[in-house]
C-alpha cells in the first residue's frame, strides 16, 4: 500500500471529526452566546468537513485529491483549533496559527482546483 492510498483514510476521518466539531461548536456558541471565535470555527469545521469527504469519495479520479485534503484539513484543524484555544484559554496554539492554518486552507482549496488540468485517473 502506498502513501497515497494509505492517507485516503485521513481524509474521511478528519471529515467526520470536522463535522462534528463544527456541530458541537455551533451549539456551544449558541448555549453562551459567545459566536466571534466559536461561530467562525463552528463555519469552517462544517464549510470544510464536506469537502473532505467528497475528496475521500472521489480518491481515485481526482489526482490532486491527496495534497489537497493534507493541506486543507491540516489548515482547518490549526485554524479552528485555534480560535477554541483563544476562546477558553486566552492565548494562541502557537504564534501565527490562525493565519498558518488559514493559508492551508486556501491551498487545499487551490491545489483542489488544479485538479481540474489533470487528466482523471481510471
Amino acid at each position: 500500500m502506498t502513501a497515497h492510498e494509505r492517507l485516503r483514510p485521513v481524509a474521511l476521518f478528519l471529515g467526520g471529526i470536522l463535522g462534528a466539531a463544527g456541530v458541537a461548536l455551533a451549539a456551544a456558541a449558541t448555549h453562551t452566546g459567545e459566536t466571534y471565535m466559536l461561530g467562525n470555527a463552528s463555519a469552517m469545521s462544517l464549510a470544510h468537513a464536506p469537502v473532505l469527504i467528497a475528496l475521500f469519495i472521489g480518491w481515485s479520479t481526482v489526482r490532486t485529491a491527496m495534497p489537497a485534503s493534507v493541506l486543507m484539513g491540516l489548515g482547518t484543524l490549526i485554524f479552528v483549533g485555534d480560535l477554541v484555544s483563544r476562546h477558553f484559554s486566552g492565548s494562541s496554539l502557537f504564534p501565527m496559527a490562525a493565519p498558518s492554518g488559514g493559508l492551508g486552507m486556501i491551498g487545499g482549496w487551490l491545489v483542489l482546483a488544479a485538479g481540474a488540468f489533470f487528466k482523471a485517473r481510471t
